[in-house]
């Protein structure tokens, strides 16, 4: 039996945003100009056709994508998770790179709402697994493609 993928309740809200757009706004949208392409004549040379075809192609790959994650997903609240301290899935980890005196903010999210740009990452990263059961004040070693990274935990927050 296959484990159902984690997905943060926010991480769901969002999907579901982006199905609604999807559906209600650009697959109208793109419907509109297939059918104003086809009114321009001969779809053999018509560009503008073949690429509205092709935006519809991967937009309903993206919705059967989306309706499956969804569908698929264990969806958790991570404002109702009791961790005893140690860090779990949804948590939001201040680490300090003890080499350099950096700190960064991530929040350990499931693999498809995983976005570096806004500090969130995989459950499945390394450094995501080097911090899953430890607390604060614990040091951890992350096995980088440029070697280890050692971290000590500042912070742990459910939020």
């Amino acid at each position: 039996m296959s484990t159902r993928p984690p997905l943060t309740a926010a991480g769901a809200e969002h999907l579901r945003n982006e199905l609604t757009k999807l559906k209600n706004v650009e697959r109208p949208r793109i419907a509109e100009a297939i059918a104003e392409a086809r009114a321009h004549g001969d779809l053999k040379e018509n560009a503008e056709y073949h690429a509205a075809r092709e935006q519809q192609g991967l937009l309903e790959a993206r919705i059967r994508h989306i309706e499956s994650v969804l569908s698929h997903a264990q969806i958790i609240d991570i404002t109702l998770i009791q961790s005893n301290g140690k860090i779990v899935f949804g948590a939001t980890v201040e680490l300090l790179n003890i080499e350099n005196e950096d700190t960064v903010i991530y929040q350990i999210v499931g693999d498809e709402e995983a976005d570096l740009n806004h500090n969130k990452i995989s459950i499945n990263s390394p450094i995501a697994r080097a911090l899953i059961g430890k607390e604060e004040g614990e040091e951890i070693t992350v096995k980088a493609p440029g070697g280890d990274i050692e971290y000590e935990i500042l912070t742990v927050s459910y939020v």
